[in-house]
């Protein structure tokens, strides 16, 4: 009775297969290959302690919202603030580029960091504002292209920062990294699921040779 199902039914059950090798198998490598790729690629670069860091001219922090839909504060963005004043202070890094999203008028990542990095101690001349990193993608081509650096330290989560990295490899640029502290596996999991994807689109970017949304005229850091 099965052996004459299958044999009734052997185009749909082949169509079956590759649907699930198309829709599931495929994404999954794609995922696993990805993620291995960056996590190799970047492990010589990555730094948690400022004794150890090597010195760079410009750190690029990576932006983030200061407040989560509850209201409650980012512990993303909280960790990334104290991690570029910690580089800030021990004098690894001389100038700070804040990359972040400004779509909206009422939603400025830029200069919430800038306001709270100036609070902290850091001077407001040794700070530069790029509204728009809207992707990672966008900021690691930006310091580039519209700020002149071909070396730098990213400042972000290392997750984060091993993503900057390898773009910036791949775009012929020396990144390093300095990692702000993570954050408990339960209030990160949405955010860790997101970056295995975000990983596949680096590459995606890359074949597709992506630009960012928005260049503009040149910025000296000086």
């Amino acid at each position: 009775m099965k052996k004459n199902f299958f044999l009734k039914h052997q185009k749909l059950i082949r169509r079956l297969q590759w649907v699930v090798l198309i829709f599931v198998i495929v994404p999954v490598i794609a995922i696993i290959a990805a993620d291995y790729t960056i996590e190799k690629s970047t492990d010589a670069f990555v730094y948690n302690d400022t004794t150890a860091i090597p010195y760079r001219k410009v750190g690029m922090l990576l932006g983030t919202a200061k407040h989560l839909k509850s209201g409650y504060i980012n512990h993303y963005y909280q960790n990334r603030i104290t991690a570029a004043v910690a580089l800030y202070k021990a004098k690894k890094i001389e100038f700070i580029v804040i990359s972040g999203d400004n779509g909206k008028e009422t939603y400025n990542e830029p200069e919430d960091m800038m306001n709270d990095l100036v609070r902290l101690g850091v001077p407001m001349n040794k700070i530069f504002l790029d509204y728009a990193g809207f992707r990672t993608f966008d900021s690691v081509v930006r310091m580039n292209k519209i700020f002149g650096q071909s070396s730098f330290t990213v400042i972000s989560q290392e997750f984060h920062n091993r993503r900057a990295i390898y773009i910036a490899q791949q775009k012929g640029l020396e990144a390093i990294g300095f990692n702000a502290d993570d954050v408990s596996v339960a209030y990160g999991f949405k955010t860790q699921v997101r970056e295995k994807l975000a990983r596949v689109d680096v590459f995606v970017d890359l074949l597709n040779r992506t630009e960012p949304k928005f260049l503009g005229d040149p910025i000296e850091i000086k």
